[in-house]
């Protein structure tokens, strides 16, 4: 059976970067579910869609094209054949993406595309929803947090460009994200029972990805 490691959490706690890093020590493939949810709200909001209108989201999430690639080293995300990655992390999507994943159909769209990938061969997901929803039969399954404070400074430091994403702006635009994805009705941000969680705020890297590749050792 190939190995899947699902890898959940909130926002800022590391799970790209660990993601990324334990793909690549156990040669295996990487998906960014999360990616794929900013790119549908980049399309909604460059389709003028008001995205805090579940209806009208639910009536066009099936028309964008959304194209993940898989390479830990070069990860990609395409929307109609023109790539977003860098412009779905703009603090514009970043603020409207946890409505526009609350809507049911447009879960059930990029579900069904997730699965599909990961039916491929052994991969590290990331996301909110993997363990419990996504790949709930995963063998190795991770919930990676950290301290709120810890998890602020690390999306403040990726949103570095923006002048107004300071540390607090970005703590309370993350905690408002939290409450969001906690509470939607639609495969909220839950840690499975089965899952490992880990406590990335006095971790460095490299001792994540260490931990996560033991437990996936172990369970293989």
């Amino acid at each position: 059976m190939p190995l899947v490691i699902a890898m959940d959490g909130p926002s800022g706690s590391g799970k790209s970067s660990a993601s990324k890093g334990v793909a690549r020590a156990l040669g295996l493939r990487y998906l960014d579910t999360g990616a794929m949810y900013r790119a549908m709200t980049w399309w909604m909001l460059r389709a003028g869609v008001p995205v805090e209108d579940a209806e009208a989201v639910a009536a066009r999430a099936g028309e964008p094209v959304i194209e993940s690639g898989t390479d830990p080293d070069a990860p990609t995300i395409a929307v109609d054949g023109t790539d977003v990655s860098a412009a779905i992390r703009t603090r514009e999507v970043t603020n409207a993406v946890s409505a526009v994943s609350a809507v049911p159909r447009v879960r059930e769209r990029l579900v069904a595309l997730q699965r599909e990938i990961i039916g491929a061969g052994g991969i590290v997901v990331e996301g909110r929803d993997i363990g419990t929803v996504v790949a709930p039969d995963a063998p190795v399954k991770i919930f990676l947090t950290a301290s709120e404070e810890a998890r602020a400074a690390r999306r403040a430091r990726d949103l570095a460009a923006d002048p107004g994403a300071t540390v607090t702006v970005t703590r309370a635009e993350q905690a408002r994200r939290d409450r969001l994805d906690s509470t939607r009705a639609a495969s909220p941000l839950a840690r499975a029972e089965d899952a490992h969680e880990i406590d990335s705020t006095e971790l460095t890297l490299d001792e994540v990805i260490e931990t996560v590749v033991r437990l996936a050792k172990d369970a293989s």
